[in-house]
């Protein structure tokens, strides 16, 4: 992986990184990396669920890459607000968030209270945040009007994000690229 130079010492939202990518191109890793470059614990936030074998399976192999590597997980696949207010000044890793949005769709609720809430908690948080989200909009339309609206609101997550956060990294390929890094010397 390509080293990219991110201060992420900062709290609040000016000091947190979104991490945007397709499926396996390496937005994961990036965003562990850059946060397990801090010192101190670190919690990983994880918003899946095991729908299936698969899934209960990929879960599971996680859980036990970071437990080897010394994160402390905290699942939740709704209330990450909550979370991130909880654990204010702790390094917190999100990911995902299109899991997140995923799982708010499937229950029927709806999505701007609670991405107001996310918004809110990364502005108040005094330690960095880093968050990961698949970019689904790179794509084929999808066929049905749920795939539609994930699609939608995702993109509209991810620009409020954007908006928000100081530093915007877009992995592909492995490749990490930096399309936002406020605060950086030149």
């Amino acid at each position: 992986m390509h080293s990219v130079r991110l201060d992420l010492h900062k709290g609040g939202a000016a000091g947190s990184l979104l991490v945007l990518g397709g499926a396996r191109s390496g937005k994961s890793r990036f965003a562990e990396n850059a946060i397990t470059a801090l010192p101190g614990p670190r919690i990983y936030l994880a918003t899946g669920r095991a729908f299936d074998d698969e899934m209960h399976d990929r879960i599971a192999r996680h859980k036990c890459e970071r437990a080897s590597a010394g994160w402390q997980t905290v699942e939740e696949a709704l209330n990450v607000a909550d979370v991130l207010h909880q654990h204010a000044s702790t390094p917190v890793l999100l990911d995902c968030l299109t899991l997140w949005l995923t799982n708010l769709l499937l229950d029927g609720r709806e999505v701007e209270g609670p991405t107001t809430a996310l918004l809110a908690s990364l502005h108040a948080r005094t330690a960095p945040t880093v968050m990961v989200g698949n970019e689904v909009g790179l794509g084929i339309v999808p066929q049905s009007p749920l795939g539609r609206r994930f699609r939608d609101e995702a993109g509209l997550l991810h620009q409020r994000l954007a908006a928000c956060v100081g530093k915007v990294v877009f992995v592909a390929a492995g490749l990490p690229m930096v399309l936002k890094n406020e605060g950086a010397s030149t």
